[in-house]
């Protein structure tokens, strides 16, 4: 599904990484780690087709993500530390217009149960800037239950989580990787995935 071949990024004179291969499949999950500056973000948003390689090429069911564009985005989620919400709009209003701008259609209902499933029942209609770090991420993980995408790409998704929240994403990767998802992500806290065998990519 996903093959990366001689993958090189760059920041600036510095030279991230090169000579990056590896390949995912339907129902795999990839951690990718690494120190502080080593390039983990980058990879991340590379593969998403946000920046540029200096070299190499990321395909997918067999063509290039540069000639698939739109088709590619349609089958991706990319979900970054920072939570890209808008303050002054409410959970409800966030979750539908993320969803609408990746072409999902969501009904008020179904954002409404996705975002009660992510323990934000009583919180659905009040501005985000109201709630508590823990609380605003929750919204944006719920664009996981909500997208429709096969890949989803997670730049330290367990940030600002509690015990319990943590424990429902891994939940929920469960569920996406026994659906024959995919999943790629960084996090410094500990994830584990029951039953399925993690791969690794440490970047140095």
């Amino acid at each position: 599904m996903l093959e990366v071949s001689n993958l090189a990024c760059s920041r600036g004179d510095h030279r991230l990484f090169c000579g990056l291969n590896f390949s995912l499949n339907l129902g795999q999950i990839m951690q990718v780690q690494g120190a502080n500056g080593s390039g983990k973000t980058s990879l991340l948003r590379t593969l998403c087709g946000f920046i540029m390689p200096d070299e190499g090429d990321i395909v997918w069911r067999g063509e290039s993500i540069r000639d698939l564009d739109e088709d590619y985005y349609a089958e991706m989620l990319y979900l970054g530390h920072l939570n890209a919400i808008k303050d002054e709009l409410s959970a409800l209003e966030n979750l539908r217009i993320s969803a609408g701008l990746s072409g999902v259609v969501l009904e008020e209902q179904e954002a409404i149960s996705a975002l009660r499933r992510m323990g934000l029942r009583g919180r659905e209609m009040l501005p985000t800037k109201v709630l508590s770090q823990g609380q605003r991420r929750r919204v944006a993980l719920a664009r996981l239950l909500v997208s429709d995408a096969k890949l989803w790409i997670l730049d330290e998704p367990l940030t600002a989580l509690d015990v319990g929240a943590v424990a429902l994403v891994q939940e929920l990767i469960s569920e996406h990787l026994a659906q024959q998802g995919m999943v790629i992500f960084t996090t410094h806290q500990p994830l584990q995935v029951a039953g399925i065998e993690m791969r690794s990519l440490t970047l140095s």
